[in-house]
């Protein structure tokens, strides 16, 4: 017998449903504070519909769109819970430059702020280098 659309769902079966392992929607919770499904005795958790729509837009964002941890946080403090769901719900994710704090340009910066950037491109190149070597080795 399946449940209905409106029932609560057991961890384990909400983890089913969104195909994810139960101990993930544990460390979810751990890191994202929207999340709160109910806890019974035990301290046995019962999802809501609306709770598996945000998990749902949670699992999105980060396993398909790339989405880190902190990048779903900053998502819902500036868009809310309805942006996730939607992300749940297949609308795409707004672009990164919603979401970023807009990048000083190159004309921007002064010769200080440019030399430390070739500085740091440079570092890159260099450990980029290195780990090319290793991968080939």
């Amino acid at each position: 017998m399946t449940k209905g659309p409106e029932a609560f769902r057991t961890i384990s079966e909400a983890a089913d449903e969104l195909n994810v392992p139960q101990h993930v929607l544990r460390f979810w919770e751990t890191k994202f504070a929207f999340i709160r499904p109910m806890k019974r005795a035990g301290g046995r958790r019962f999802y809501r519909p609306s709770d598996i729509a945000v998990l749902r837009g949670v699992r999105r964002l980060l396993h398909d769109e790339g989405y880190t941890i902190k990048g779903v946080q900053r998502l819902h403090r500036e868009q809310g819970l309805r942006r996730l769901v939607a992300a749940g719900q297949g609308e795409p994710p707004a672009p990164a430059a919603d979401l970023e704090v807009a990048l000083p340009q190159p004309a921007d910066l002064d010769a200080v702020g440019r030399a430390r950037l070739i500085e740091i491109l440079e570092e890159l190149e260099a450990v980029k280098q290195r780990l090319d070597r290793v991968l080939k080795s």
